[in-house]
């Protein structure tokens, strides 16, 4: 059962040598044997490698290597498949880059390797990142581990599904409009998005370039604190990377959040809310409220304006970063009579559905004549957005609100009502449009069937800290992270 630990009780483990680096990796990969023909979580995985990597760390560890100085030694943990590890498949669960093998490690991927981290496997998610429920994928869609008929959430679906079903310690995945945050929150695992700018992009293939930020899914607040810690700093690779000392995170969770100011916007309690998600976020609050937290309402105005914004300026930066994937360059090709007709057979052949419609929404925003009335107010009203937050903050320390309006939904169920699926991330959206940080994490199941329910967190930019602080000391006081779903 070594699958089911978490980070720092793998670090116990091994520092205590009651397990080695390769018993860890090996009951990983058991279970993901054992469970992954229901779970779908990874598009591939290269046991050797795992293995191979396993029996260093355990070398390193006889020679005295430990984890204060390593914080990931000898812990498996699994990339989403738009994240660049050298010699290992990059596919973006895409077609169009079918075959396709990275030639480098991302910033994160470098990080991960110098704490002692074993880095495995290709996680699946939405093709290029696009979606909210790993249904648009080009080869197959992930399963909830909670209930296998219903979705995982995306884009990040087989990040944060390799977690709840014990695949992995913990992943990493990619948050663009809450794709971290919400399959979290359905999942019933910890997903962080950290401040723009945080975390090095380098590595990351872009599907907004001002919106993506790397972040990790775990079992608890403490292991995202651990990687959080891991995978900041300024990268001179990337030009949005912001130089700033990155906090010893872990010391941060002290248990105490008394004298704290919570908010509760206003404008998160929509219609539309699922009553049980109501229920458990209203307890979630009370319960912050008796450990000393002083609860205050503030108001964001603008917030029923970020999904209309969020899929414009989406939209326009994917069209110009998809612009590179033209049969040329990268992958597959669909030979024609011309480079223009080559072009138009290898993206019509490559691209999936989701990728088309957005391209296809992004260019005509951008265009002569429509830049004006869409993209560029777009712009304005997503500067409104980030006002409106920081108002906010001037009078509490986080917002509190539901992650997603309903616990996981059937697969199916609204992948033919794009709109409705692009709903499942209102709350989550607007935290990428003003670039602050954004913390999930269960606070909750529903009845029937027992499904997950996420409590997002919302900080001020770098205020990474006093969000895991409150979290931390929810999280030790409720006790809905131990709950596991049951499979295999």
């Amino acid at each position: 059962m070594l699958n089911r630990l978490t980070i720092s009780e793998v670090a116990a483990k091994l520092s205590q040598r009651e397990a080695s680096a390769r018993e860890v990796t090996q009951a990983c990969l058991d279970q993901i044997q054992l469970v992954d023909g229901q779970v779908k979580a990874f598009l591939s995985y290269d046991s050797a490698d795992a293995l191979a990597q396993a029996a260093a760390i355990d070398a390193a560890i006889a020679k005295g290597a430990n984890a204060t100085d390593k914080p990931l030694l000898g812990v498996p943990i699994a990339m989403k498949d738009v994240l660049s590890v050298k010699g290992q498949p990059l596919g973006c669960a895409s077609k169009i880059l079918d075959g396709f093998t990275a030639v480098y490690d991302a910033t994160v991927v470098e990080k991960l390797k110098a704490a002692g981290a074993i880095v495995f496997g290709r996680l699946n998610m939405d093709e290029f990142a696009m979606g909210s429920s790993t249904e648009n994928s080009a080869y197959f869609t992930t399963r909830n581990p909670w209930d296998t008929s219903r979705i995982p959430g995306g884009s990040s679906g087989g990040s944060a599904a390799s977690v709840a079903a014990n695949e992995c310690i913990a992943s990493l995945g990619s948050d663009t409009g809450g794709s971290i945050r919400q399959p979290a929150a359905l999942c019933g695992c910890v997903g962080l998005k950290p401040t723009y700018g945080r975390v090095s992009r380098y590595g990351l293939v872009a599907f907004a370039s001002s919106l993506d930020q790397i972040g990790p899914f775990t079992k608890d607040v403490r292991d995202a604190a651990t990687l959080l810690e891991v995978i900041s700093g300024h990268d001179q690779r990337d030009s949005t990377s912001i130089p700033q000392p990155v906090p010893h995170y872990r010391s941060a969770l002290t248990g105490d959040i008394k004298g704290l100011k919570i908010g509760l916007a206003k404008e998160y309690m929509i219609g539309g809310l699922d009553p049980e998600v109501k229920a458990s976020v209203d307890s979630a609050v009370k319960q912050l409220e008796s450990m000393g937290a002083e609860i205050v309402e503030v108001s964001l105005p603008h917030t029923e304006y970020a999904v209309a914004t969020y899929y414009i300026v989406a939209t326009a930066e994917a069209s110009a970063n998809l612009a590179r994937f033209d049969g040329i360059r990268y992958s597959k090709r669909v030979e024609g009579i011309n480079p223009s007709e080559l072009y138009k057979k290898t993206r019509g052949a490559g691209f999936g559905t989701e990728v088309k419609r957005r391209i296809i929404l992004g260019t005509y925003v951008l265009s002569s004549g429509y830049y004006d009335a869409f993209y560029l107010r777009a712009q304005k009203v997503r500067t409104l957005i980030r006002q409106d937050f920081d108002k906010a903050f001037e009078k509490v320390d986080v917002i509190v609100t539901p992650t997603t309006p309903t616990a996981a939904f059937k697969a199916g169920e609204k992948s033919a009502d794009p709109l409705q699926m692009y709903l499942s991330d209102i709350f989550t959206i607007s935290c990428n449009l003003a670039g602050n940080c954004g913390l999930s994490l269960p606070c909750g199941f529903t009845k029937e069937p027992k499904l997950p329910i996420g409590l997002q967190m919302l900080g001020k930019p770098f205020g990474e800290e006093t969000l895991l602080r409150i979290a931390h000391a929810y999280e030790q006081a409720t006790g809905w992270h131990k709950e596991r779903a049951q499979l295999g």
